[in-house]
């Protein structure tokens, strides 16, 4: 069965299939159906409700505001709501805030949210949204939205095409109403030099061939005009960057977007997962009260601490080891738990020996109020020991005494206190998480033997022995320092958007090099979303220029931070991996979201999604966007070329001669192996370095640079030069006036079409380098490039050996190929002589647009 499948402009996937196809086109639709209403089937859950002061099973989708819902462990929150009672109720929220953080939900934080799940303990929520009205809701409407804009490179083509179709159009309807003249007046004259028309001396039928070959001239002349490759090289470029990007963990959903990123000017990105590992590791820990290298063992370590330390890590916790038969370990729990059992494992723990030597009798689970966590244990000699852990200052706090390096029990002393407080600020400071683990014995006949008793039994957290304070960092990505400056030296001002602390956030903006110095870790450089928010929109366009890093931001305070740069006239990248993220990757230019940390909801609102998480990658994707851009800027420059110099020499030709040198056939063939091979050659042409060194072009640069006038205009004045003297004296430059007159015009016309292709096949290596003066570097490398070059050559040999009565062209001789491939071959070094010549920075319409305004400012002061 034929099946043809079609790329969609919003990036998914369409089929039909070919004629004759009946049973398996309606096999399809019946195999659709079903899949439809087996997703109906997956989203309609049923589950029970109190309606009337009873329990009844209804749809989800039957749910209205006043409902009673129950929830336990494992369920999804199936609208908004307010918690009315609950037993140790925690929620997971990272499908809409994007924290892995659980939050515990009670009295004071009743609030929760549809699309959410219930990670552990158990309540009832009285529903107060449904539908488009919950949070869940609001923000799917806000990314479906389409603002119908345009990309920065489609608005420069639309208006490059509209320019050049314009002057085309003129150009065409000036030559017929010319050649029209001429022709009814008899200024025109045939192939043999006689008169051609004039009224009443011939048929009608004549008059009407005539004005039909004249008006075929102007057609002609508006094909030569319109740069016809021009879309065709930009899907092409588009489809081999996409493609390409695939290798570099970049996977394209909206194809414009590749271009769109070449023109970025700022990258508003998130930090955890992006900018650092995501993988939290204990990098810094005080014992026996000093500081200790956490990478080495425990035979640095007194044996009793290590013991107790080993014995604190493998049972206070939520996480658990695992150990494959390949001799692998494998660690899971939340990123603190894992960083700690990691370091455990450094240790020498053996964790599953651990946990059956001894047994929890009694655990107070990690309180988000009091910010510790503890467990009893049954030792097997009738024994407990309690441990905690938690907040280093607050579990600091419950302690009064150390064990020493002796293995002595001393106490906390005043000045020791400060120390291990400056211990723990130092870590602060440095973008590091610090967590206290200490310990407390006690005899078993402390503890409650009733298990009523025992359950509602607090842990004391009085006289704790301090075994350890830690320090836990999420690191930087090993590539991403040197990411960032490449950014910078690219023009591209990256900044961080986080909702870490202020501290923590310069901290790590000046490891990633998004912030210099010190100097630049200063208000307005950071600031927090709060302060921002506060702003009024006039002063939140001034701030987010200035802005660095935004610390403790929300999602909305990410959003208005996007729109005032888009609205400063920045093209904007977003990074995003949470549902909150959604918002601003659907307002940015560009939206990035993570292919691992991502939610489904952040890939759907993004363009591109990076598929290992890493901000290097971005990068890559600004490097291949630069190389789209770059790509269709030479094709253009090549394009216009040729139709520049094929237009004039037609229409000078034409309004002299009445008729042209490069007829239609022959301009149809140029506009094929140009447009079509042309495009595919030139956008095929890989990323250069050279691409990050140059300034970001925005949203306001021109596509048609100075240096491609510059280039555009000397390639095309040379061969406009050559050709129309081949035109106007060719017979007597070639000697060719002595054979017939028709012969004659075949020859001089075919050498000048056939000079005129070399001329852009040689011009095609220049245009690979604007403005670069080796034009050949890399050349070998590109083998499509080199390929259509030599195609194009061969097919060029056929038309003129072969195909002379198709094109109407005669055969020439090796002296007349060797002169065509003379004037080719001046192209090479005239461009090199033309780079030399210097061009303004600034374009020239701003310069008219100066001009026009001071003349209008003259104007209003006269008046």
């Amino acid at each position: 069965m034929s099946r043809y499948y079609f790329n969609n402009s919003d990036g998914s996937c369409s089929c039909f299939f070919g004629p004759g196809h009946k049973d398996g086109a309606l096999s399809d639709y019946k195999q659709s159906l079903q899949f439809q209403n087996l997703n109906e089937e997956k989203q309609n859950i049923h589950l029970e409700v109190t309606r009337g002061g009873r329990r009844v099973e209804i749809s989800i989708f039957d749910i209205v505001v006043g409902d009673v819902l129950p929830l336990k462990i494992g369920d999804q929150v199936p609208a908004d709501g307010v918690l009315i009672s609950g037993q140790s109720l925690a929620i997971d929220e990272s499908s809409m805030t994007g924290e892995s953080k659980i939050v515990q939900k009670d009295h004071k934080a009743p609030f929760l949210m549809s699309g959410c799940k219930v990670a552990d303990g158990y309540g009832t929520m009285l529903v107060t949204s449904v539908g488009i009205n919950t949070e869940w809701g609001l923000l799917m409407a806000s990314i479906s939205e389409d603002n119908g804009e345009e990309t920065p490179l489609q608005v420069r083509l639309n208006g490059v095409a509209t320019f050049i179709g314009i002057v085309g159009l003129m150009v065409a309807v000036s030559v017929l109403v010319v050649l029209l003249a001429r022709y009814f007046t008899g200024h025109s004259e045939d192939e043999e030099g006689n008169q051609e028309y004039f009224p009443g001396k011939t048929k009608a039928s004549d008059a009407i061939d005539g004005a039909i070959k004249i008006f075929t001239v102007a057609v002609t002349i508006v094909v030569v005009a319109v740069p016809e490759g021009l879309p065709l090289a930009v899907t092409l470029t588009l489809a081999y960057s996409m493609r390409k990007m695939m290798a570099d963990k970049a996977l394209v959903r909206r194809l414009s977007a590749c271009e769109t990123m070449g023109s970025a000017t700022t990258i508003c990105s998130d930090k955890t997962g992006t900018l650092t590992l995501n993988l939290m590791t204990v990098v810094d820990a005080y014992i026996c009260g000093k500081k200790f290298d956490p990478s080495e063992n425990q035979s640095v370590l007194p044996p009793k601490v290590a013991s107790l330390l080993i014995e604190g890590i493998a049972q206070n916790t939520t996480g658990s080891v695992f150990k494959s038969e390949d001799g692998e370990v494998e660690v899971s729990g939340s990123p603190t738990e894992k960083a700690i059992l990691q370091w455990g494992v450094n240790l020498g723990m053996a964790f599953d020996d651990v946990r059956s030597g001894s047994s929890i009798i009694h655990a107070f689970p990690f309180n988000s109020e009091k910010k510790r966590g503890g467990v009893a244990v049954q030792l097997t000699d009738s024994n407990v020991h309690l441990h905690w852990k938690g907040a280093a200052e607050i579990v600091l706090a419950c302690c009064s005494s150390y064990i020493n390096v002796d293995e002595g029990l001393v106490p906390i002393e005043e000045d020791q206190r400060m120390l291990f407080k400056k211990a723990i600020e130092d870590m602060a400071a440095g973008s590091l998480r610090c967590v206290a683990l200490a310990y407390k014995k006690c005899g078993r006949d402390t503890v409650p033997d009733n298990e009523e008793e025992l359950a509602h039994w607090q842990l004391p957290e009085d006289d704790l022995v301090l075994l350890a304070i830690v320090g836990l960092k999420d690191p930087c990505r090993p590539s991403v320092k040197v990411a960032v400056q490449l950014c910078i030296d690219a023009g591209v001002k990256v900044r961080m958007v986080t909702g870490d602390n202020l501290q923590t956030a310069r901290a790590i903006a000046l490891e990633c090099g998004i912030l210099q110095s010190d100097e630049d870790a200063t208000v307005p450089n950071i600031i927090e979303g709060k302060t921002f928010r506060e702003y009024s929109e006039a002063d939140r366009l001034i701030a987010a220029e200035k802005i660095s890093v935004m610390g403790r931001s929300s999602p909305n305070d990410k959003l208005l931070l996007v729109q005032a740069l888009r609205k400063n006239g920045h093209v904007v990248a977003v990074t995003g991996d949470g549902t909150n993220d959604a918002p601003a990757l659907h307002e940015a230019d560009i939206g990035l979201a993570m292919g691992i940390q991502g939610t489904e909801v952040a890939k759907e609102s993004s363009d591109i999604i990076i598929l290992d998480d890493n901000f290097a990658s971005v990068v890559k994707v600004v490097r291949w966007g630069r190389s789209v851009y770059a790509n269709i800027q030479k094709f253009i420059q090549f394009q216009l070329t040729v139709n520049v110099a094929a237009l004039v020499i037609n229409v000078v030709a034409a309004v002299s001669d009445g008729d042209v040198p490069l007829n239609a056939v022959q301009l149809l063939w140029v506009n094929l192996i140009m447009d079509t091979l042309g495009a595919l050659a030139l956008a095929t042409e890989p990323p250069t370095d050279h691409l990050m060194k140059r300034s970001p072009v925005g949203r306001r640069e021109p596509l048609i640079t100075n240096i491609m006038w510059r280039n555009l205009l000397v390639q095309a004045f040379y061969q406009v030069c050559v050709l129309l003297v081949l035109n106007f004296h060719g017979k007597s430059i070639l000697n060719l006036e002595h054979e017939k007159k028709e012969h004659a015009e075949k020859v001089k016309n075919t050498l000048i079409f056939n000079a005129f292709v070399l001329s852009q096949i040689f011009n095609e290596f220049n245009a690979r380098k604007p403005d670069e003066m080796n034009v050949f570097k890399g050349v070998t490398k590109n083998r499509l490039f080199m390929g259509i070059v030599g195609i194009t050559l061969v097919l060029q040999v056929i038309i003129i050996m072969f195909l002379g009565k198709f094109t109407t062209t005669v055969r020439l001789s090796w002296k007349l190929w060797l002169v065509s491939i003379i004037i080719g071959f001046i192209s090479w070094p005239l461009a090199a002589i033309g780079k030399l010549i210097p061009v303004p920075d600034k374009p020239l319409s701003s310069f008219f647009t100066r001009k026009l305004l001071r003349r209008r400012t003259s104007r209003g002061s006269a008046g």
